[in-house]
């Protein structure tokens, strides 16, 4: 099959390797989404089994790569190459990016590493912007958002699920094509609460 250059290019950076998952690689994703700490904040439930691991591969990501076009990386140590965590843009219309990391390497700056790494990338390749959310209740992903050159631009409430209870979302976006005023409203209006956090 041809390498499809548009669908998660291999990256690599100073310590890091960016990669497609593979099947070989579904003990490492049942250790990333596995974490209760880990997913606590990501709309999906823990994974329990390997077999589970093997469907959200299946699902989430081997279906990601059939696709023209995606990003959707291991993070990878250089040392050995092994999965350690995720990073990803959506080629939907939010582009929305996400990531997440095994604990024991949080605060070590491996996201931002990975963040500018894609970021790069998705801007070579065309996208005009990605945006980004996080719980409130969980303002280390924000500080990786602002890491990586997002700006803060509204908070709004949702009903979560699958796991059904109310959060609120920080909204964050980075244009890549020049065009600095644009906002994705599509959350502000979906939501009957939204408002302007104006002491972040």
């Amino acid at each position: 099959m041809e390498e499809n250059r548009m669908n998660t290019p291999t990256l690599e950076t100073e310590r890091l390797i960016l990669r497609k998952f593979t099947e070989d690689d579904l003990e490492a994703l049942y250790q990333i989404y596995s974490d209760e700490e880990v997913n606590r904040f990501l709309p999906w439930f823990p994974l329990k089994s390997m077999d589970e691991a093997r469907t959200f591969f299946e699902e989430r990501y081997a279906a990601t790569y059939a696709q023209p076009q995606a990003y959707a990386y291991a993070i990878c140590l250089k040392k050995d190459n092994y999965p350690v965590g995720y990073i990803k843009a959506d080629m939907e219309e939010h582009h929305d990016f996400g990531y997440g990391l095994r604990k024991e390497l949080w605060h070590q700056g491996i996201v931002t590493e990975a963040g500018r790494a894609v970021v790069a990338q998705v801007k070579k390749d065309g996208l005009p912007y990605i945006t980004a959310t996080h719980d409130r209740n969980n303002p280390h992903s924000g500080g990786v958002m602002r890491n990586i050159g997002m700006r803060y631009c509204y908070s709004y409430e949702e009903r979560w699920q699958p796991k059904d209870f109310l959060v609120t979302f920080r909204m964050y976006q980075l244009n890549l094509d020049g065009d600095e005023e644009r906002v994705y409203q599509k959350y502000w209006q979906a939501s009957a609460v939204h408002f302007i956090e104006t002491d972040l």
